[in-house]
């Protein structure tokens, strides 16, 4: 039986944030609202030394390569909309492992 392994990247913009307190303010609820809900592991990837963007990275496996697909879409649509900064940019990846 093939595992399956999703990766979601999104990536949101923090206009006017200056400060790195108000950046893990947003991420460390996201990080738990998404984890609490979906049961997947994330973290911030690539947007560490940055004050205006935020890239967090939601990984997941099963066996379905459909349910992850659609677990994968649910959790964007929900980081969005409870999310107040804008989403701008989400790509989801499936990998095959054998």
């Amino acid at each position: 039986m093939p595992l399956f392994v999703a990766v979601l990247t999104v990536e949101f913009s923090l206009d006017g944030n200056d400060n790195l307190k108000a950046k893990r303010r947003v991420a460390n609820s996201l990080k738990q609202k998404t984890r609490n809900t979906f049961n997947v592991a994330i973290a911030e990837a690539g947007t560490e030394q940055s004050l205006s963007r935020l890239r967090l990275a939601v990984v997941s496996l099963s066996n379905s390569e459909t349910h992850l697909r659609s677990r994968m879409d649910k959790c964007a649509l929900m980081m969005e909309a409870v999310c107040p900064e804008r989403m701008t940019d989400s790509q989801v990846e499936i990998y095959a492992a054998d």
